[in-house]
């Protein structure tokens, strides 16, 4: 069937298809293809709903003609987010972190009694990579007394920030995480039909979400962090856009402290101050 045939039937247009995507690349940096036009439609349906409009031309006209998208932006941002996510995803990060970053930070005296470890999950989707860094940094405190940490997790989907927040998981997802980390971190539903875990209240307690998106031209985050975790985002950016995130983000990491990336992606070729050190790890120099 053709393109026009699917537009006459109330489907989103090539136009209108256009004007979403060359806004959401414009706000968050990702790059949405045609390949992904019936995607973007089947997720932006339920606003349709929300809103009583009839069709996706409407929903256009109300985002683009009607002075709408100041309002609705966030909710199409959650809708065409990817948000794959797992406890203890590229689990050499954290053998590394547990091995070698945290073991040296404590050695250059970076780990001080009275000053927490600052750690940063920059695309925190529904808490899964911060609460693993979590165990892992709450496991490294009780064998190191004196020593604190507290966790900043940040995305740009509102909706999986408030799942973080909860941090209730199904109990199939937290299958990666040693079973000994599991025992002491993880509550299980009370009703075992539910099949659902909670992280413990004084984990919980440790990790601040918040809503960031990594477009924006500055911060609000300290900038002293120990540890940066910015992994398989930059995949959905284009080079400069690429350059530009990284560069902001090295400047919220202190000398000497950790940058991990996902294991697909790269600082070669925009001139950061940091050094390899790992597989897709990398320490700030300056």
């Amino acid at each position: 069937m053709s393109s026009a045939v699917i537009d006459s039937m109330g489907g989103l247009k090539s136009r209108d298809f256009s004007r979403l995507a060359q806004f959401i690349e414009g706000y968050s940096g990702i790059k949405i293809p045609p390949t992904k036009k019936s995607m973007v439609e089947g997720r932006l349906r339920r606003r349709l709903r929300a809103l009583g409009l009839a069709d996706m031309t409407d929903y256009c006209r109300y985002l683009f003609d009607q002075n709408g998208l100041e309002a609705e932006a966030v909710y199409v941002i959650d809708a065409v987010s990817t948000n794959k996510t797992d406890f203890f995803r590229e689990p050499q990060h954290f053998h590394f972190l547990t091995a070698q970053a945290l073991p040296e930070l404590l050695r250059h005296q970076m780990i001080v009694s009275g000053r927490p470890i600052k750690a940063w999950s920059a695309a925190s989707s529904i808490g899964a990579e911060a609460y693993t860094i979590a165990m892992v940094l709450a496991d490294f405190v009780e064998k190191n007394r004196g020593v604190d940490f507290s966790i900043f997790a940040t995305d740009i989907c509102t909706e999986v920030l408030q799942q973080g927040v909860r941090a209730i998981y199904a109990a199939d997802m937290v299958e990666p995480i040693p079973k000994d980390l599991r025992h002491r971190y993880l509550l299980r539903a009370r009703d075992a039909q539910r099949q659902e875990v909670r992280v413990v209240p004084k984990l919980r307690a440790k990790v601040k979400f918040s809503h960031l998106n990594l477009m924006d031209d500055t911060y609000a985050m300290p900038r002293d962090m120990d540890l940066v975790f910015c992994r398989n985002v930059l995949i959905y950016f284009d080079k400069p856009t690429q350059g530009k995130v990284l560069s902001r983000l090295c400047s919220h990491l202190r000398p000497g402290g950790y940058l991990f990336l996902g294991h697909s992606e790269t600082l070669s070729g925009h001139g950061l101050p940091v050094r390899q050190v790992g597989n897709a790890v990398f320490v700030k120099t300056e």
